[in-house]
């Protein structure tokens, strides 16, 4: 994943920011999925610029006022371009004194956008040893971060689960539900996933692990989840949970919230996990929210 270096992709003459038009500006770390959110957000209808230097945002809305009626602008921001880190403070509270901005900052573990950048064989944009780099990156973005109205960890979501993340998020809000949640199953051997609101540990329920015929299937498989479900502590289990996230959803909805993470774990998140998940999804009241569920630890 990553940005394209100073392209415009979509220039429409009937968008242009009003009082009630959004601005957000997109950034992150390097490999971390800035232009699958940025081409997502253009999908949306907004007027999407790539790689453009903060001190240049002021400009871009004031013209775009000038010449069209209203819209939504996505702004994506790239640390090559190393101007927009001076005085970041001070821009971004200029702009949110004068329209509705939103900084959305994207990150992943380091080891993940390792991997990301080998598989893609791209030299990373600072150059260099990649890990050194991506510290430098990560230290040198860290004041975007503290000023980000909104922060994601991408390292267990797909291209595609990061577009559709991204949609629920910024969808028109006469056409969105209230509330996005992603249901995350995951093993603790490997981390707890960051960024989660909620969190519950499945390790004490009866493992498929251990049954010969069901170990090398995992919890999206009818058979593991027949055996992790037959047990009496897993459906008191997913009642008290699904009673849980019923009484929640409407109440963070009303306090303006507008995505929840839920990470359920088990040892290696491929049985117990997943199949819990994918049974509260299944069956879980819709009328609050957009589901998203994401295996992580599944390859």
């Amino acid at each position: 994943m990553g940005t394209k270096k100073n392209k415009s992709r979509k220039s429409r003459s009937s968008l242009g920011p009003s009082k009630s038009s959004r601005v957000v500006i997109i950034t992150g770390l390097s490999g971390s999925g800035k232009t699958v959110a940025l081409r997502t957000v253009e999908d949306l209808n907004f007027f999407c610029v790539d790689n453009l230097p903060v001190s240049l945002i002021s400009s871009l809305i004031s013209k775009i006022s000038v010449h069209s009626g209203g819209g939504d602008i996505g702004i994506g921001i790239d640390i090559r371009e190393k101007e927009f880190l001076s005085d970041i403070e001070t821009v971004l509270n200029m702009l949110r004194k004068k329209q509705s901005i939103e900084v959305l900052f994207l990150e992943a573990e380091t080891d993940v956008l390792i991997r990301r950048f080998k598989e893609t064989r791209r030299p990373h944009p600072l150059g260099g040893d990649l890990e050194e780099a991506i510290r430098k990156e990560r230290e040198s973005l860290d004041v975007f971060k503290q000023n980000a109205d909104r922060v994601i960890d991408t390292s267990s979501l797909s291209p595609h689960q990061l577009r559709k993340l991204i949609s629920s998020l910024y969808l028109p809000k006469s056409s969105r539900k209230e509330m996005s949640v992603s249901l995350i199953s995951f093993g603790f051997k490997y981390g707890i996933p960051q960024n989660v609101d909620l969190l519950f540990d499945v390790r004490f329920l009866p493992n498929p692990h251990f049954v010969t015929v069901l170990k090398e299937l995992d919890g999206t498989h009818r058979k593991v989840a027949e055996y992790v479900l037959r047990h009496p502590e897993t459906r008191e289990f997913i009642r008290k949970i699904k009673n849980l996230l019923n009484f929640l959803l409407p109440l963070y909805a009303r306090e303006g919230k507008s995505y929840l993470s839920v990470g359920i774990g088990c040892t290696g998140g491929k049985h117990r996990s997943p199949a819990i998940v994918e049974e509260i999804a299944r069956t879980i009241k819709s009328d609050f929210a957009e589901l998203n569920v994401i295996h992580r630890d599944i390859s």
